[in-house]
This record gives structure tokens, C-alpha cells and sequence, in this order.
């Protein structure tokens, strides 16, 4: 180990400045929007899985489709509003989600329906939705490097 290197603390270092450029964030909410769609679609078939348990007569009904769906797009949300720093990210990941999901929704031509008119179905669009909007509108946390730098 060599004796002329100082350790030195954060407090020491110049602030870092993560900001991206409007075109990288225009960019990165464009490609997020694309991303929220594929996962809306995705998110249309993987609510519908559940366990069921037959017990002692009686019959019990574990949506986890449903519940890991729900998790995953409020993770996703979060994560892009998070990721890029600003919540239009994560409201244009929600946006591309509602248009797949509503897509999905509305009855095809030869009447196939991915989302049908059950219980489940209905909390995964209406829950979705209040998630998706709560979490895509929940102010950003700032970073301590940021405060350390506002603060100087």
C-alpha cells in the first residue's frame, strides 16, 4: 500500500452531475412508452394464472398472476421514473400499459377477448390503473450526493 495516498471522504469530491439531455430523456420516455405497451400485453395473459387448492369440500382461488402482475407494474413505473429521473418516464411506461391493456380489453373482430368481464380481470384494470397512476405521480427522492451539492 503506498503511504502518499490520502483516503478521502465524499464530503472531499466534486458533485456528479447524472442529468440527462432533453433528447436522451425525450428518447428514453419514447422508448418506455414502447416498453409499457409490450408489457401491458404481456401483463393481459400473465394475470389470468392462478392456483387453485381443493380442501376439506371447499374450493380456494390463489390469483398470483393477478398479485405479481400488479407488483411488476409498480416496480416498473417506479424504476423508470427512478432510472431517468424525472416522472414523465414513468408516466409514459403507465400510458404505454393502459393503451395494451384497453387494447386488450376490446372484443377482435372474430370475438376473442384476452381481458373477459371476471372479478379478476376487473382488479387487474382497476387496481392496475390506481397503481400505475399513484406510482407514476410520487415525487422523486433526491439523491444525498445532490443535497450534499446544493447544500456547498
Amino acid at each position: 500500500m503506498r503511504s502518499d495516498v490520502k483516503p478521502t471522504s465524499s464530503a472531499d469530491l466534486p458533485a456528479c452531475d447524472h442529468r440527462m439531455s432533453l433528447g436522451a430523456r425525450i428518447a428514453s420516455c419514447v422508448g418506455l412508452l414502447v416498453g409499457g405497451f409490450a408489457f401491458g400485453v404481456v401483463g393481459a395473459f400473465t394475470q389470468a394464472y392462478r392456483l387453485v387448492f381443493a380442501w376439506n369440500g371447499s374450493v380456494v382461488v390463489v390469483p398470483w398472476g393477478l398479485v405479481v402482475t400488479l407488483v411488476f407494474l409498480f416496480v416498473f413505473v417506479r424504476g423508470a421514473a427512478w432510472l431517468i429521473r424525472t416522472r414523465w418516464a414513468g408516466a409514459s411506461l403507465f400510458v404505454g400499459w393502459i393503451v395494451a391493456t384497453m387494447v386488450m380489453a376490446v372484443e377482435s373482430p372474430s370475438g376473442d377477448l384476452a381481458l373477459s368481464g371476471g372479478g379478476r380481470q376487473m382488479a387487474y384494470l382497476f387496481v392496475g390503473a390506481v397503481i400505475g397512476a399513484a406510482s407514476a405521480t410520487f415525487p422523486l427522492r433526491e439523491s444525498r450526493i445532490q443535497r450534499t451539492a446544493d447544500v456547498r
